[in-house]
């Protein structure tokens, strides 16, 4: 099983390279479809990492990914500016379990 990274920066597709993850840069929205389909169809790909800001951009396909049961991961990481979202992990703990921490 491989996993690649779908980034909008080239500082974290060298880092996550330092991992052994290889990455592909897309820039504008058909790119990121581009990759992004490219990715999903191949049945070599287990992990499909994004960064928030491609997250953002195609948000409803990723969603619609998830849905249909597809034996992919989709992860989404920050990028080098960090989490946009300070709040993200709390509010997905009170999502997921009904409690603030």
């Amino acid at each position: 099983m491989k996993s690649i990274l779908i980034s909008d920066n080239r500082d974290t597709i060298i880092g996550l390279r330092l991992a052994n993850i290889e990455g592909v840069l897309a820039q504008t929205k058909d790119e990121i479809n581009i990759h992004f389909k490219n990715a999903v169809e191949d049945k070599e790909i287990g992990i499909i990492i994004i960064t928030e800001k491609i997250f953002e951009d195609m948000k409803e396909q990723v969603l619609e990914l998830k849905r249909s049961g597809s034996t992919q991961l989709i992860v989404t990481i920050p990028d080098r500016t960090g989490l946009k979202d300070k709040n993200f992990i709390m509010r997905h703990i009170k999502e997921s379990i009904g409690i603030k921490i």
